[in-house]
């Protein structure tokens, strides 16, 4: 069992979670009532799923003009559309997998294209914030010239959430290594 504190009238209040059952649907629940963006940069955020239209005005209230949404499970598109964020779905599954080059060419020239903007922010995100977001942001610093292991540090700090598997990492190498 765990025990979590959930804000309530200006009183923690405690809510217990049981790790069987109702606990990961309580988890999934919390994810889609707010925004999980964490700010790598002064321009480059990485998060969790947006989902709901509260969720997209509260990123365009953040003054995120572009997305990379990297999750298969969701097209942020037409909740983008009503506040003239530009979307980029680039749909991958989360599966350990070896990614393609094409997977991180098409993040990666949205993004580019996306920071000549002077006023540009972009917001990179999957389902929970936690591989496919960060792996696409790897990309994006490396062709942006940081170092691998620099730009793991850099958002691993920012986001400790997020975790880099071995595999993703590899297919980034590659992919930045194919760009030289």
């Amino acid at each position: 069992m765990r025990f979590e504190a959930v804000p309530g009238d200006g009183n923690s209040v405690l809510k217990l979670l049981s790790n069987l059952g109702a606990g990961k649907n309580a988890r999934a629940a919390r994810r889609k009532a707010g925004m999980d963006i964490t700010w790598v940069t002064d321009r480059i955020a990485v998060g969790g799923g947006i989902w709901n239209a509260d969720n997209m005005a509260t990123v365009s209230r953040a003054g995120i003009t572009h997305i990379i949404d990297m999750q298969i499970e969701f097209d942020d598109t037409p909740l983008a559309q009503p506040h003239g964020i530009s979307v980029c779905w680039n749909p991958v599954d989360d599966d350990f997998e070896p990614k393609p080059a094409e997977v991180f060419e098409r993040g990666v020239e949205f993004a580019l294209g996306a920071l000549e903007e002077e006023r540009a922010k972009l917001f990179v995100h999957c389902a929970a914030g936690v591989h496919r977001a960060p792996m696409m942001t790897l990309a994006l610093l490396g062709v942006m010239g940081w170092e691998v292991e620099d730009a793991m540090d850099l958002i691993e700090g920012r986001r400790p959430a997020a975790d880099f598997a071995e595999v993703y990492v590899r297919s980034v190498e590659k992919f930045l290594k194919g760009r030289r």
